[in-house]
């Protein structure tokens, strides 16, 4: 498929599933479970979960990038794929209100819906600005931390959001993500299926390209963690179909040298 064809094809899938608050990530059987119980899988805790409002977490991601961005107050965050905004409200606690929270989302349902939300928790320290990942709309050396949470893998040009992330942070600034990883090259069956494509699993790419795109765009203290333990979240995704053999979740960290 073309690039071009796959991003509207992404923004279909979850602009629909704003709109309707559906609560799922991949095809086929992964709306099963309630979003407070997918969030305690990811490694939120029951607090986190508790202190957004109802419709923020809509269990579309694979792990928790907070857990590994050791948020401190004044700093400014930005989120890649920042959908309704559950991670955002998150931050927004912690940075505190001298710090600033930034998500970008190139879905307008998703927004829409971060927005409200926002308002609905006072959160005034966090703002939604439409975008794709490959352009971040936000000047250079913006953010203290960049985090995203299983989304890079939907974007064709995977390499393109870590330069644009490079960019975005300020010099010293850290990269604290959760994502999918290719751990095993996908059969032609499941790596041409679009739902899968859509889905977080036929986008994954591997660790080694990986940590080829972080170290090129300029990064250094790159450490990619695969979490084995995902196996048994991922093949609810698409039950009976094996993808949990190809595809784990992973914490992705990088360092922009202080001196860039």
């Amino acid at each position: 498929m073309e690039n071009a064809d796959i991003k509207q094809m992404v923004r279909d899938r979850y602009g629909s599933i704003a709109a309707a608050s559906a609560s799922c990530c991949a095809p086929a059987t992964s709306c099963c479970s309630p979003e407070d119980a997918k969030a305690a899988r990811m490694g939120y805790s029951e607090a986190e979960v508790n202190a957004v409002p109802d419709g923020a977490n809509l269990g579309l991601g694979c792990g928790n990038p907070q857990a590994i961005a050791a948020l401190r107050p004044g700093e400014v965050l930005i989120d890649l794929g920042s959908g309704a905004g559950f991670d955002c409200l998150l931050a927004a606690r912690q940075v505190g209100p001298e710090g600033r929270v930034i998500g970008v989302d190139m879905t307008h349902e998703m927004l829409a819906k971060a927005r409200d939300n926002a308002t609905r928790v006072s959160a005034a320290n966090v703002e939604f600005r439409l975008g794709e990942l490959e352009h971040l709309p936000v000047a250079d050396a913006t953010g203290d931390v960049i985090i995203s949470n299983c989304v890079i893998n939907l974007v064709p040009d995977k390499a393109q959001v870590f330069r644009e992330a490079f960019r975005g942070l300020k010099p010293g600034g850290r990269l604290a993500i959760a994502d999918v990883v290719n751990v095993r090259p996908l059969p032609p069956e499941l790596a041409s299926d679009k739902a899968l494509l859509c889905g977080c699993v036929a986008g994954a790419a591997a660790r080694d390209a990986i940590e080829d795109w972080l170290s090129a765009a300029g990064f250094v203290d790159i450490a990619i963690q695969v979490k084995p333990e995902s196996r048994e979240y991922i093949a609810t995704w698409a039950a009976g179909r094996g993808i949990e053999n190809y595809v784990a979740s992973a914490t992705i960290e990088a360092r922009k040298p202080a001196a860039a």
